[in-house]
Parts: C-alpha cells; sequence; structure tokens
C-alpha cells in the first residue's frame, strides 16, 4: 500500500540562529538560496521594509508553488527563481541586483522531499529509484545505480557515503542489474543489506544510510558546486553582508571551512615566501569560529536537525 503524499513541509533548521546571524537590515536586498518550504524565507522577509528584497531560489517547482502560497503576505518584497543556486551571478544579473547585504544556504534535503515517497530519497517508503532535487533533471538514482560502472559505483559509495561496505554494496548492485534493472529504494536497500554483515547492519543507524546519501550527492552533484558557489556568494555581498550556510555532513561542512579558511586568509603564497606576492587580501571574517549546532529544544522538535552545523561569516 502507498503511503499519503504529505503536504509541502519543511522543519526550518536552526531559523533564529540563521535569522540573527543575517543582522537584517530592513531595507536590504537578501538572497535564500534553497528556499524549500518557505521557513526562513518567510522569517527574513517578515523583518523587510517594503523598500527591502528577497531573492528565494530553488530547483524543486514544487516548492516554488508550495512557498508562494506560504510567502503570500510578503509577496512585495520577494522574488521568485526556478534554478540552481550554483548559478547565482546569472541569477543576481537576471533580478537586476549588484550585490546583496545577506545570503542563507541550507544544504539538506527537504523533508518533504525525503517524506514524499515517489520522489526517491527516502530507504523508508517503496518507490522508484529517483532522488533528483529538480524533477526534471536529466540524471536519477535510477541512471547511477544501474548505469555507472563498478569503479564508479564502489568510488560513489566510499567517497560520498563513506561506506566502509562500498566495495561489496557496488558488487551486489552490478552483479544484480546483469539479471534485470534495479527499479526500487527497496531493491536496492536489499542489495545494501545482504553486502553488510548482520552485525554491522546497526552501526550509524540504518544500514542503507550512507549509500542513499551517497547516490543522493551523485545525482544532483553538490559537493562539486559548494566551494565555488560560496565563493561567488562572497563577490556579491556587500561591505558588511552576511553569509549563513547550515551543513548536515562533513563532507559538505570541510568544504565550507576551508572556503571560509581560504578567504579568510587572503594569501595564497607558499608558507616558504618571507613576503606576499600574490596581493589578495581577506575577504571575510569568520563569526563562527566553531559551527553552531542546534539546541535542545529544536533537537526534541526535529531529529533531523541533529547533524546540522551552521557556519557564518561577513564581508570584509
Amino acid at each position: 500500500m502507498t503511503a499519503a503524499v504529505p503536504a509541502f513541509s519543511h522543519y526550518s533548521v536552526m531559523l533564529h540562529e540563521c535569522v540573527n546571524g543575517l543582522a537584517i537590515d530592513p531595507d536590504g536586498t537578501y538572497v535564500d538560496c534553497t528556499l524549500g518550504g518557505g521557513g526562513h524565507s518567510l522569517e527574513i522577509a517578515k523583518q523587510l521594509s517594503p523598500r527591502g528584497r528577497l531573492i528565494c531560489i530553488d530547483q524543486d517547482t514544487a516548492a516554488i508553488a508550495a512557498a508562494s502560497a506560504r510567502l503570500a503576505p510578503v509577496a512585495d518584497r520577494v522574488t521568485f527563481v526556478h534554478d540552481n543556486f550554483s548559478n547565482i551571478r546569472a541569477i543576481l544579473d537576471r533580478c537586476g541586483v549588484d550585490s546583496v547585504n545577506g545570503a542563507l544556504i541550507d544544504l539538506g534535503v527537504s523533508s518533504y522531499q525525503l517524506d514524499t515517497p515517489e520522489r526517491g530519497f527516502s530507504y523508508n517508503y517503496d518507490a522508484p529509484l529517483d532522488m533528483r532535487m529538480d524533477p526534471d533533471a536529466p540524471r536519477s538514482a535510477w541512471h547511477i545505480v544501474n548505469e555507472a560502472p563498478f569503479e564508479e559505483l564502489r568510488r560513489i559509495i566510499t567517497e560520498y557515503g563513506e561506506e566502509r561496505f562500498a566495495h561489496q554494496i557496488a558488487k551486489n548492485i552490478v552483479r544484480a542489474r546483469e539479471t534485470a534493472p534495479i527499479e526500487t529504494t527497496f531493491a536496492l536497500v536489499d542489495l545494501i543489506k545482504r553486502a553488510i554483515p548482520p552485525k554491522n547492519r546497526q552501526d550509524g543507524g540504518h544500514p542503507a544510510k550512507r549509500t542513499f546519501q551517497a547516490i543522493r550527492i551523485a545525482v544532483n552533484d553538490e559537493l562539486s558546486i559548494i566551494e565555488p558557489t560560496v565563493r561567488s556568494l562572497i563577490r556579491v555581498l556587500a561591505p558588511g553582508g552576511r553569509l549563513c550556510i547550515i551543513t548536515f555532513h562533513s563532507l559538505e561542512d570541510r568544504i565550507v571551512k576551508q572556503t571560509f579558511l581560504a578567504e579568510a586568509h587572503g594569501c595564497t603564497c607558499p608558507k616558504s615566501f618571507p613576503v606576499c606576492i600574490c596581493g589578495k587580501t581577506p575577504s571575510i571574517d569568520i563569526l563562527t569560529r566553531k559551527p553552531l549546532t542546534a539546541t535542545e529544544q529544536e533537537l526534541a522538535e526535529n531529529n533531523r536537525s541533529h547533524s546540522a552545523k551552521l557556519r557564518i561569516a561577513a564581508r570584509l
């Protein structure tokens, strides 16, 4: 029996920390790079005057449709854009914006996407293999699972999922698809479970968690766009503008941390050089030396906030 499809919802992770971190100027221009359910956007827009502006970006048309209704009371200061946030400079150009006073990226998968069976993100529902954040994107999880060579599958599961049994999981997938395509999430879950020794299946939660994460990251090219997008956002921030980024696993957080550190350092000369010759200067001040995490109250309300980390930087 197919589970009922939930209404579009998304718990706004670390909502108050993000809004406070943006230090909102009521007349300023802001960007929510990951609109989702619109919770962050609504709180940002509420703090804007009629002269303020909020640009809301999402590659999921369902998110934009739902959030448009949710943000109707503040529609006079909101612009919706269907695109990938990695195209931020082009998006701002289309919107006629030269610089912004703040930007937010929530790199998590929305609750709606996880809890809507047919989107194929979750190992808890039997559904077609999909996992596309943009439903119109050409490559889904089905293509990776059924078409990627063994070595690519092993690499994806190892690097993006940090799965110690990646070799055997990839081997099971390749062997199974020789007979027939792997069509559903539960078929994939079964292959993953059989690759993991019984005594290890409870380590770190559901045995398919890491592999599903890895395939989702590969489908949506999630990691490779983080660094260039962060650097682009820093470039479009006005002096004093804030950038808030929420990550949900170590791979994302490491990229954000290292990019922030590089931008805060500026100089790219080798350490052996007695003086700087590159001429590059720091572009940001890192406001969170250690990332912020969810409060105990939030964790009690939303278990998915458990791994969230928020890093904030200000443009110099």
